[in-house]
């Protein structure tokens, strides 16, 4: 069984990096959150207290621990320097090779030589991202979807190299949250981005070339496949900029031109409207 007591680093303080810190935190564990600027932090922080109290009241069990006591196992900070103690670090940067590289080339100086490194990406594969560190054996995917606290499995990938040592503490930290994995092996994009960004590609061909409207699009996968959101609905819900990188990583890792990004996509992320994060993408939101 997993120790509480030891720290999770989790890297990134974006919307699944939050969702991962909280799981992590509820769970009882210790939690570094690092990212590269304060008011990111701060930002954070406010809403890890918000999604606290609001899971607790919507369950409405009050024997639960109030946000205040779990925020106190979450530690918010610009530096790495104390993710020296941690046995397990959880990366969520941006779905760019160029930004990724370096952070991983800087933990790998950092952390502790057994300490495991997850990689959150959508579509990078996993050897390819252990292939920058020296601990290859160390390096594995887990792919966690949004939102995080919500969600009962995770897709779990294995890297060339990575080791049954490290799949076996993954599956432990991973069950001590509440989640499920679902291991595949390693491909660019795996299996949830490989098939869910050419739907989503292709739902925004579709609203481009005129033949729905976005509402019609996401009401046909609703009504009649019985699915809980649209295509269009999800791609608003992940964020259209990480959709437009994760198309572009795709189209780079495979030499395939069907994942091309659709020009009403580059158009829109150009724009700034890049979905619920921003207030708007194929729909408005408050």
């Amino acid at each position: 069984m997993a120790n509480t007591s030891e720290m999770v680093g989790v890297i990134g303080a974006g919307v699944i990096g939050i969702g991962v810190a909280q799981s992590l935190a509820v769970s009882g564990r210790r939690v570094t959150l690092v990212d590269v600027a304060e008011d990111r932090l701060d930002a954070a922080r406010q809403r890890l207290f918000d999604n606290l109290r609001a899971s607790r009241l919507l369950q409405r069990d009050l024997s639960s621990e109030p946000a205040e006591t779990v925020l106190e196992r979450v530690d918010l900070t610009t530096s790495c320097d104390g993710l020296d103690r941690a046995n397990f670090i959880i990366e969520n940067v941006t779905e760019r090779w160029a930004t990724k590289k370096p952070v991983y080339q800087k933990l790998d100086e950092v952390c502790l030589s057994e300490c495991i490194f997850a990689a959150n990406t959508s579509a990078i594969p996993i050897t390819h991202i252990a292939s920058a560190t020296r601990r290859p054996d160390r390096v594995i995917g887990v792919h966690f979807m949004n939102p995080v606290p919500a969600k009962r499995a995770v897709e779990v990938i294995q890297g060339h190299h990575t080791s049954g040592e490290t799949l076996q503490r993954t599956l432990a930290l991973l069950g001590q949250m509440g989640k499920r994995a679902i291991v595949v092996k390693d491909g660019p994009g795996f299996v949830t981005n490989r098939i869910l960004m050419l739907t989503i590609n292709e739902a925004i061909f579709v609203l481009e070339g005129r033949i729905a409207t976005a509402m019609d699009v996401d009401r046909i996968f609703k009504d009649c496949f019985n699915h809980v959101m649209g295509p269009l609905e999800t791609a608003d819900l992940i964020g259209l900029d990480t959709i437009l990188d994760t198309l572009e990583v795709l189209c780079e890792f495979t030499d395939d031109q069907k994942f091309r990004p659709s020009s009403l996509l580059r158009k829109m992320v150009d724009a700034g409207r890049c979905g619920q994060k921003s207030g708007e993408g194929f729909y408005r939101y408050a």
